[in-house]
């Protein structure tokens, strides 16, 4: 009763409160959906009247998904490409971030300027400037021709953020440990990294989830070697133009997200920690 009288008389926070609630269940109804019709017989899929729910669950979506005898390769392709983008990405960040922040050089300005225009380009348009590059260092149809764009995707945004959290860090602390004899390379690995982890944790959820829901990199530089297909190829197996597998389809696209719902639960209070702010002077 007095949780129902405060919000009788805080009818603003009621209505957010249930906008909120709206906007939870909107973004939800996909995902239940997807996993509704992983569990739904062949049937029921392609029936002309979708029910919301199904009182007969199937597994055969999941035995023909992990039946496939590549999916198992696709999977483990996905761990290393995410796995390899979100390590290096997260370095390299950290040590720009570093940079850009606590030295002063000529084009600093400049460099920063570049990092946000180049989150403006949309991938689509360099995807052809791209393969043509692969192409040329003999990385088509590798792993490699995955990493590397992705890693360089990911750097701008990764930079940007962990520029603040850097920033955030008192000055004074580095001096202090300057006069304690701590080298600066000491300073950045035992002080430093700790104390922006939280941001690193942001910024490579980021990398991680565009990194294992890509789809456009993998169709356009894997193009005839399929052992070195990643995850979301698997979605073609099940698709075809005149007879698709939706019930395979919903299972693969189940399965794809659970790693990502794993990571996500792994590293959650440091992604809210890394999302609120930064140590504070």
């Amino acid at each position: 009763m007095t949780v129902l009288r405060s919000l009788v008389r805080r009818p603003w926070r009621l209505a957010a409160e249930l906008s909120a609630l709206l906007i939870a269940v909107v973004v939800a109804f996909p995902l239940y959906w997807m996993v509704l019709s992983a569990f739904k017989p062949a049937g029921e899929i392609e029936s002309s009247r979708p029910r919301p729910w199904t009182l007969d669950p199937s597994l055969d979506s999941f035995r023909r998904v992990f039946g496939q005898q590549e999916f198992g390769r696709y999977f483990v392709n996905s761990l290393v490409v995410a796995g390899t983008v979100v390590i290096v990405s997260a370095l390299i960040a950290f040590l720009a971030a570093t940079a850009v922040t606590r030295f002063r050089f000529r084009f600093r300005t400049t460099l920063l300027i570049m990092f946000l225009v180049a989150q403006m380009v949309p991938i689509e348009a360099l995807t052809i400037p791209l393969f043509f590059l692969m192409r040329d260092f003999n990385l088509l149809n590798t792993l490699g021709s995955l990493v590397l764009p992705h890693i360089a995707f990911s750097l701008p945004f990764a930079i940007w953020m962990l520029r603040g959290f850097v920033k955030a860090v008192p000055e004074a602390l580095e001096e202090a440990a300057y006069l304690d004899g701590a080298s600066r390379a000491r300073f950045m690995w035992q002080i430093l990294f700790p104390l922006v982890f939280p941001g690193l944790v942001a910024t490579s959820v980021f990398s991680f989830i565009s990194t294992w829901n890509d789809f456009l990199f993998a169709r356009s530089f894997i193009i005839s070697d399929t052992s070195q297909s990643t995850l979301p190829m698997a979605l073609l197996v099940f698709y075809k133009p005149d007879d698709p597998d939706w019930g395979g389809v919903m299972a693969a696209s189940t399965v794809m997200t659970i790693p990502v719902l794993v990571f996500f639960v792994l590293v959650q209070r440091r992604l809210v920690s890394g999302l609120g702010g930064a140590v504070k002077d």
